[in-house]
């Protein structure tokens, strides 16, 4: 699964991990978050998202 960048703060999502300090468990690909899914560290939505290469 691909990671993905905040681009506004450089917040990644990691696949792997998940958000679970908002209820998104681990191996949750970016493409099944919920459409009002927000960044953790500055709100911002999906759409402010790219996919991040290491």
């Amino acid at each position: 699964m691909k990671k993905f960048i905040c681009e506004l703060c450089g917040y990644i999502y990691d696949p792997e991990v998940g958000d679970p300090d908002n209820g998104i468990g681990p191996d949750t690909d970016f493409s099944e978050l919920p459409e009002d899914w927000e960044c953790p560290i500055c709100g911002a939505g999906k759409i402010d998202f790219a996919e991040y290469e290491d």
